[in-house]
């Protein structure tokens, strides 16, 4: 009690129980809601600036109370510490459990059309990552194929830049992206 750390990681480390250790962050409106939308029973609790009034804050508060989601009010800056970048928009969400690791057969067994993929090579940028991921969300994309090596991973930052897109499109790193296709 009553130690703070520079670190955020630490601190939450000392403070919560290993269990909660496996949980992540998400953050912004879009990003949380489209979770709460598709995967409702992953969110812990959602957190939001108290002083959100407005529209987008009520929505959000609507669909939270449907699903039976915890919700707590928090001030700004309690929120600026969690989300790497300042920029959540007054709203971040505790998801239970990593990111699910997408494999390509799993994906394409589960197929009943043609695949249609998006592969991507060299994308080191996370919000590049993002907006491809919106994109490929907004065009049917069955699943997003990228390299382990020489790319960027699917960041807390890119998946904030998908508006919610990396929660609903599978996200599949290999290897050996020839051998793969």
């Amino acid at each position: 009690r009553g130690f703070r750390s520079a670190c955020p990681a630490v601190e939450s480390a000392i403070r919560f129980p290993k269990a909660v250790m496996t949980s992540r962050l998400i953050y912004g409106f879009h990003a949380v809601i489209s979770k709460l939308r598709h995967d409702p029973e992953s969110i812990k609790e959602i957190l939001i600036d108290a002083t959100r009034q407005d529209a987008r804050a009520r929505d959000l508060l609507k669909h939270a109370e449907l699903q039976g989601t915890r919700v707590i009010a928090t001030d700004g800056k309690r929120l600026d510490g969690m989300a790497p970048d300042g920029k959540h928009q007054g709203v971040v969400a505790r998801i239970e459990g990593g990111r699910k690791v997408a494999h390509l057969d799993d994906v394409l067994d589960t197929l009943e059309e043609p695949a249609f993929l998006l592969v991507l090579d060299g994308i080191t940028d996370p919000r590049n990552l993002g907006a491809c991921l919106r994109v490929a969300d907004a065009a049917g994309v069955h699943a997003v194929i990228a390299p382990k090596d020489r790319a960027v991973g699917l960041t807390d930052v890119a998946a904030k830049t998908a508006c919610g897109a990396a929660e609903t499109v599978p996200y599949v790193m290999v290897t050996n992206l020839a051998r793969t296709l």
